[in-house]
């Protein structure tokens, strides 16, 4: 067996490449990566970052990037914030652990108060996870639960979207509708319902982009009216895709979507798993941006701004007035986590919000604008298909093969080429399949907006220049 460097701040060139060497070995042999191919699993080691600093990362070569997708959308107060590190450390030394099943702390009770005052009106409590998929699936479960206890065994369909991404435990990735999430994997199909995803730029063959959201709604309705209203207890919405490409949907769609769960006692679960904690310029998008009042919020991610793992689901307290007057008082809402109401993760999740009230959100507000044109900017590249985005959150479609019936092989080959070339030039990019999806930290200013905008200009200039030269694309 290998002996584990102790450490990796060696002196001198050779024992530094010595060190890392022995890290990427290591890493070969024992580390499995969240979403590997089985012709790899177990036995690769991908590119490592080695420090942060602001919206920058340092990797392993030692060059300086900018992180185009904070991390994974979440570095929202930049890295390398001492105000978080401290506070961390201050709280780790006070408390580091309580059992939230006996027992409860300061901080988490403190985050919830701050976090009801953000929420729209009426989500006025908080159960606390780990992450967003332990947050969808904490909805659901409660869901689940609600219409057991109130004799509506049969009400507990849930309805997602093509395109969706919400998580990778058993349940909430049951509700993932991006292409090839499931197509080794198991999963809770014959409790989900799809619906087409709300994409205008992929709308359906035939539709027109004026009548798109008619046809959203009326498929929505149609689907109600065939399984039946007794039947779906939810649905759950990003109000922007994220990870199934930045998708923002057409206007009104989601408030008549509410509209219709609302008219038909079915739960409207909001995945601001992403959008929350300023990407979109608020705590909460919900209410601020796209004017709903769902019955549950999930969120995680920017709510550390990546600092400690956390998550949590906010909950409309007339949902738990309902199941304290009903006639189970001994019904046992059987569900929790070793670590929900962590005191760390929320003295962290305090002071990650002080830091967005006091300027970062306005700042994110400010720019927006600012980043949406620079990338918008792109379009008058020959591979560019679209860009597309909201607030701090924007998506880049290229689109290689536009004749072939089987385009994937090669707009595959466009994301990791762009994304290949940007790091060369000093971005670090998110390819999925043929799309860069940028969503620096909200600290970001104008010119490294510009600086972002011009690398992955570049890099999609000589991939494109690749394609020719190789002759698998014409320009």
């Amino acid at each position: 067996m290998a002996a584990i460097p102790k450490s990796t701040g060696m002196q001198g060139g050779a024992m530094a490449e010595e060190a890392a060497d022995e890290l990427t070995l290591l890493a070969e042999r024992h580390l499995v990566q969240p979403w590997p191919m089985s012709g790899s699993i177990g036995a690769e080691a991908r590119g490592r970052i080695e420090g942060g600093e602001g919206i920058y990362v340092t990797d392993a070569a030692g060059r300086r990037l900018i992180d185009g997708p904070a991390g994974m959308w979440c570095v929202n107060a930049g890295h390398r914030r001492r105000e978080l590190a401290e506070v961390m450390a201050a709280q780790a030394m006070e408390l580091s652990y309580n059992s939230p099943w006996y027992t409860t702390n300061a901080p988490a009770a403190l985050l919830s108060g701050r976090l009801a005052g953000h929420a729209p009106d009426g989500l006025d409590h908080v159960f606390y996870t780990t992450g967003g998929s332990s947050a969808v699936e904490t909805a659901l479960r409660f869901m689940q639960f609600a219409n057991n206890v109130k004799g509506r065994g049969e009400k507990k369909l849930i309805v997602s979207r093509q395109g969706a991404y919400h998580g990778s435990t058993y349940l909430s990735a049951s509700l993932n509708g991006r292409p090839r999430d499931q197509d080794w994997m198991d999963g809770a199909g014959e409790q989900v319902v799809k619906l087409t995803c709300p994409n205008p730029f992929r709308r359906p063959e035939g539709v027109a982009a004026v009548a798109f959201c008619d046809y959203l709604v009326a498929e929505f309705k149609d689907v109600i009216e065939t399984v039946g209203a007794e039947r779906i207890g939810a649905f759950v919405a990003e109000p922007v895709m994220a990870s199934g490409g930045v998708i923002v949907p057409p206007d009104g769609y989601l408030r008549r979507i509410r509209e219709l769960c609302r008219q038909n006692d079915i739960l409207f679960i909001a995945d601001e798993v992403v959008t929350a904690f300023g990407r979109l310029g608020h705590v909460f998008a919900s209410q601020e941006v796209f004017g709903l009042d769902p019955d549950m919020i999930t969120f995680a991610k920017g709510v550390t701004s990546g600092y400690f793992p956390l998550g949590g689901v906010m909950i409309a307290g007339r949902l738990l007035e309902e199941l304290r007057r009903s006639n189970h008082s001994e019904a046992m809402f059987a569900h929790g986590l070793t670590y929900s109401s962590h005191p760390v993760g929320c003295a962290v999740a305090l002071k990650n919000l002080d830091l967005l009230e006091d300027g970062l959100l306005e700042h994110a507000r400010s720019i927006s604008g600012h980043f949406q044109s620079s990338l918008k900017a792109l379009e008058e590249l020959p591979l560019v298909g679209e860009v597309r985005g909201m607030g701090l959150m924007a998506c880049v479609e290229c689109v290689a093969d536009r004749v072939s019936n089987n385009p994937l092989t090669l707009d595959l080959e466009v994301g990791k080429r762009i994304d290949n070339h940007c790091q060369e030039l000093g971005l670090l990019v998110r390819p999925l399949i043929n799309m860069c999806v940028m969503s620096p930290p909200l600290t970001i200013s104008t010119s490294q907006i510009d600086d972002m905008a011009a690398i992955l200009r570049r890099g999609i200039e000589l991939t494109m220049d690749d394609l020719v030269r190789e002759g698998l694309w014409r320009g």
